[in-house]
């Protein structure tokens, strides 16, 4: 297996097949390992509800089969925790938001009232883009920030006339 996917990661079905994969991902070393947690964060932000299931299964193979990701980067020392806590975030919103309240279109706002500093917001995104940035950035907030999720039910909006 020249160059292991993260295709190839779902697809590992034996602990033999498992080691020769682990096998592959060390020795092709940083691009390798990038591959795969790519792979697991696109399928984390693809995910809805049916498949948190076997991606919480995903991360937990891939821990246990890259147990120290710190030596393809020092950037890795926590990734693992990340992905779990993106993951365990977008859990929280699946089971939050019922499928019939997800048309439409959603924003996401984060701000800390108590900082002088810009309020971040990301308009105009479909359920399944908000529902990962609402994930991703949830872990991360700080003392005193917060993080919204909303739908956008009434919306106007002009652009500015040429002249």
């Amino acid at each position: 297996m020249l160059n292991p996917t993260y295709d190839d990661f779902t697809k590992l079905s034996t602990p033999d097949a498992e080691s020769a994969f682990q096998q592959e991902v060390h020795t092709e070393g940083y691009a390798g390992f990038r591959r795969l947690l790519d792979g697991l964060t696109e399928a984390i932000k693809a995910a809805m509800d049916m498949d948190i299931e076997s991606l919480e299964h995903a991360l937990e193979k891939s821990g246990r089969l890259f147990q120290e990701p710190v030596i393809f980067s020092p950037s890795y020392a926590r990734v693992w925790q990340e992905l779990h806590a993106t993951l365990a975030s977008k859990k929280y919103v699946l089971q939050t938001i019922p499928l019939s309240d997800r048309a439409g279109e959603w924003q996401v706002i984060m701000d800390n009232p108590g900082a002088v500093q810009e309020v971040v917001c990301y308009p105009g995104l479909a359920f399944c883009d908000a529902a990962y940035l609402y994930a991703y950035f949830r872990p991360q907030l700080e003392k005193s920030e917060y993080i919204r999720l909303q739908k956008i039910v009434t919306l106007i909006q002009d652009l500015g006339s040429e002249g």
